[in-house]
């Protein structure tokens, strides 16, 4: 009875402790070879290209294992246009990142608020 407790606290330590939960695995173009990109790296690389896009004033982006959730906010262009470019733009970056399966786009553009 005291092994199975024994291992029963140990698979409950394995359950909470963090592991591999902040990478991302790569596709492997050869079998002997394995990468990872941790999901801050692909969030700023995602930040960076939403920021290239014209119109686009700040930009929040948080990866997650299935779902990139990013947050622009657009100053002199319409919405629409933003959000298209950036559809474009992101979509080409999650494909450049080279992960084994690319998380979905989640794209939000929104009017900065009005001052005073």
């Amino acid at each position: 009875a005291a092994f199975v407790a024994a291992v029963g606290l140990w698979l409950l330590l394995l359950a909470l402790t963090p592991g591999l939960r902040r990478l991302l695995p790569m596709s492997r173009p050869h079998p002997d070879v394995r990468a990872a990109l941790r999901r801050e790296a692909a969030a700023v690389l995602l930040r960076d290209r939403a920021m290239d896009v014209s119109g686009v004033r700040e930009a929040h982006v948080r990866v997650g294992r299935r779902k990139a959730d990013v947050k622009v906010v657009s100053h002199f262009r319409e919405p629409d246009e933003v959000r298209a470019d950036l559809d474009s733009t992101l979509d080409g970056a999650v494909h450049e990142l080279g992960l084994s399966r690319p998380p979905k786009l989640s794209v939000r553009v929104r009017r900065p608020g009005r001052k005073g």
